[in-house]
């Protein structure tokens, strides 16, 4: 398969402090691929330069070719690459539907004075993204709900409401940051298996996560990131095994002082 969404070489500092480190990722279509890292690797630093929230200090970002490099969030979205964020980020008093609009606003194209006028075309479009959105919740098994408040749904379905919002920009690429993060075993069960699923529907996902069980189940390839540097990259079974990741999750060892990559690692 051909790579779809590329990262070369991205780098970003703060102050004197290198968050991410001429970090290169190659992500091909229907491919799940998981991110992972100690505590301050780099992980979010990464995910932000390539939705567009952080402009790279150097590097090229490559959405099936076309050069996304420093464009804003909303152009990023409007390519094609869309995201979840760590902490969820949703409007309590909104209604689920109305939240997943809120994700379509990249693929509208009626003006302020068209929704003003309430033109023809205005109200078309609103019942299409209206249908689009309903699509989404479907896709996340929140259809049902479309029409409470948002607010009122427990935890683990609020995770499901941010991917249903994301989907409805119609992304070829998904970021997840930390989808799994305060879900209870039955629902990161269920987590893995949506994540199958919206794979399935033809899109490339790309997977922060904490819980090492969901990413090593669910990913076609990992990488790991440790002080802002990738220092492995392969199958989760090779990613495991490799002693630079060992030691960079249990401190021990000294096997990558000198760059080795170790098994399956590929810096």
């Amino acid at each position: 398969m051909s790579c779809l969404l590329l990262a070369h070489g991205l780098s970003k500092s703060f102050g004197g402090v290198r968050a991410v480190a001429e970090v290169s990722l190659e992500v091909e279509a229907r491919q799940i691929v998981g991110l992972i890292g100690p505590n301050g690797a780099g992980k979010t630093t990464f995910f932000n330069l390539i939705s567009g929230l952080l402009s790279p200090d150097a590097g090229r970002l490559e959405l099936d070719g076309v050069n996304l490099t420093g464009l804003p969030p909303h152009q990023v979205t409007r390519a094609g690459i869309a995201r979840t964020f760590q902490n969820v980020r949703i409007f309590d008093r909104m209604t689920v539907l109305e939240n997943v609009m809120v994700g379509r606003h990249s693929r509208t194209k009626s003006g302020l004075l068209s929704a003003v006028l309430k033109l023809p075309t205005e109200r078309l479009e609103e019942r299409q993204i209206r249908e689009r959105c309903l699509e989404s919740l479907k896709q996340v098994k929140l259809e049902a709900r479309a029409h409470e408040p948002a607010g009122s749904l427990p935890f683990g379905l609020m995770r499901s409401l941010e991917i249903a919002r994301a989907l409805a920009a119609e992304p070829r690429v998904l970021l997840l940051d930390e989808p799994a993060a305060g879900l209870n075993q039955t629902e990161t069960e269920a987590l893995a298996e949506l994540i199958r699923e919206i794979r399935g529907a033809g899109l490339a996902i790309v997977l922060v996560e904490h819980d090492m069980r969901l990413v090593m189940e669910v990913s076609d390839k990992v990488a790991v990131l440790d002080q802002g540097e990738k220092i492995a990259e392969g199958t989760p079974r090779e990613v495991q095994n490799n002693p630079c990741v060992i030691a960079a999750y249990l401190g021990a060892g000294d096997e990558c002082a000198a760059g080795g990559e170790g098994q399956g690692g590929n810096a």
